[in-house]
């Protein structure tokens, strides 16, 4: 085989690769998205139950807040789409809200935003 097809074909192979290459990268970042909106998913509903019994034990409240700023951090490092972007501020600001509601001694704070941010990420992970 000539140096010069050698050549065209190594460049017509990494012409192939690289859509394949970010074919993946954008695949792996939609399925990051949705492991971390189903991570969320499951903080906020032990919100949900730590909030209703937020009176007897504010700890799990406080707990479940702290889950979900942690998939927020990560989630937000991950992304650089808009709707999510806006999502995840969003759901930051009501999980700001509900942790000063709680040390403020509510123990019934208002976790609608927290759950109305979430489901927005799930609907901006969910491909379709």
């Amino acid at each position: 085989m000539s140096a010069r097809r050698r050549i065209a074909l190594t460049l017509a192979t990494a012409a192939l690769v690289v859509p394949i290459t970010v074919g993946c990268s954008a695949i792996d970042k939609a399925i990051s998205c949705v492991e971390t909106a189903d991570a969320i998913a499951t903080s906020v509903d032990n919100l949900q139950q730590a909030v209703s019994t937020a009176a007897n034990d504010p700890t799990q409240a406080k707990e479940s807040l702290d889950a979900i700023d942690k998939e927020l951090t990560a989630l937000g490092d991950k992304t650089d789409n808009a709707d999510l972007s806006k999502a995840v501020d969003d759901l930051n600001a009501g999980v700001d809200n509900v942790r000063k509601s709680i040390e403020n001694g509510d123990t019934t704070p208002d976790i609608k935003p927290v759950t109305d941010a979430a489901t927005e990420i799930g609907k901006v992970c969910t491909p379709g």
